[in-house]
């Protein structure tokens, strides 16, 4: 009775799809409302957010970039979600979801600064409604958690979206999370990208569990499985989860099924060690810029001369970022001291001091 009761639920999660791997549109009913430039510019993020991948990827093998999380595979599971938000709803970000925040208003070169640990790259600017990407894995599952019910008390119509990978869902925090916002239908949207490998465990050995979706029940909240390599659905998930959390209706679990086609960051990780050459070829097949390419091409809608232009943009606005970047007044250890804490304790003050004297010198 039991296994039957937990075949049921698993059941309750099949893997929400519109476009097949052909680009071809299977489910027409859940088809989201864009017109033709929306749809445009949602391949336009995509192409700008692999190029960009990619230069990251040399700049940080130049030592011209500090840390470094691929995004190539997972574009259209990050820029599908963020393009379903209002501009004044909230983004807690993990340290891969640079991508998201950047459409989101925070500038690009201080995405680079934040890459080397500079503090001018965790300062946001006005009416860009980011935190600052968080390196503890599932820890802002918490934080959204607690910004969201701050935004219900305050009578906001927006909400708060947080991500985290497969890896993340097996920690307490991502839990906790889910189960407090549950809790006072707090409007959040909690996002795990399913890249299929925690750094390096396979996401068969983190769960028992046939859905990282299906966690939702046990919280009281919505869930759902969505392909995350289909931008569309991608979309028209988080739309939806948009609308119910506005509408007070609490928040919503998203599982998005993605593969990270690079390492899990440039700090020495070797994808060789735990993937299979098959696994790889399994995965580019469902790659999200080709099949959505494909859509759009067939709606004559897309062309090469449009993707080679967004190429260029790209490449030059990452060109002019890193030299915004290298232009910044290098960081000091008085600024990193100064900035720590509003009122500094007696301790900090005295390094503060010995410091600023040996800077004078």
């Amino acid at each position: 009775m039991v296994l039957k009761s937990l075949e049921n639920v698993e059941s309750q999660f099949e893997t929400f799809q519109i476009l097949n791997e052909n680009g071809e549109v299977v489910n027409k009913e859940a088809m989201p409302e864009l017109s033709n430039e929306q749809l445009q510019e949602l391949m336009k993020r995509m192409v700008y957010t692999r190029i960009w991948d990619q230069r990251a990827i040399s700049l940080n093998r130049q030592g011209r970039l500090g840390f470094h999380a691929p995004s190539s595979g997972q574009e259209a599971s990050m820029l599908g979600t963020q393009y379903a938000l209002d501009k004044s709803d909230w983004i807690l970000p993990g340290y891969r979801d640079i991508p998201q925040i950047v459409f989101h208003g925070f500038p690009l070169y201080k995405a680079f600064l934040w890459s080397r640990g500079h503090f001018v790259g965790g300062q946001m600017p006005e009416g860009v409604n980011v935190l600052m990407p968080q390196i503890i894995i599932g820890a802002q599952y918490v934080q959204a958690a607690g910004v969201a019910l701050g935004l219900k008390k305050k009578g906001k119509d927006n909400v708060v979206i947080t991500y985290t990978g497969d890896g993340g869902a097996s920690q307490g925090d991502f839990y906790e999370g889910i189960n407090f916002a549950g809790a006072y239908k707090a409007p959040a949207i909690f996002v795990v990208q399913n890249n299929r490998f925690a750094i390096s465990v396979p996401v068969e050995k983190q769960s028992a569990a046939k859905t990282i979706a299906q966690k939702a029940v046990a919280a009281g909240i919505e869930g759902i499985q969505v392909d995350g390599m289909d931008i569309l659905a991608v979309y028209a998930a988080t739309q939806q989860a948009r609308e119910r959390a506005v509408a007070g209706e609490g928040p919503t679990l998203i599982e998005t099924l993605t593969y990270r086609y690079g390492p899990h960051t440039m700090a020495g990780d070797d994808p060789t060690r735990y993937r299979s050459s098959d696994l790889d070829d399994e995965w580019e097949k469902k790659d999200p810029l080709v099949r959505f390419r494909k859509f759009l091409e067939g709606q004559n809608l897309w062309t090469e001369d449009m993707e080679n232009e967004v190429v260029e943009q790209a490449k030059n606005d990452i060109k002019a970022a890193i030299k915004q970047a290298d232009e910044t007044p290098k960081q000091k250890v008085t600024d990193l001291i100064g900035l720590m804490f509003e009122t500094l304790p007696a301790n900090l003050k005295e390094q503060l001091e010995q410091y600023r004297a040996k800077e004078s010198k």
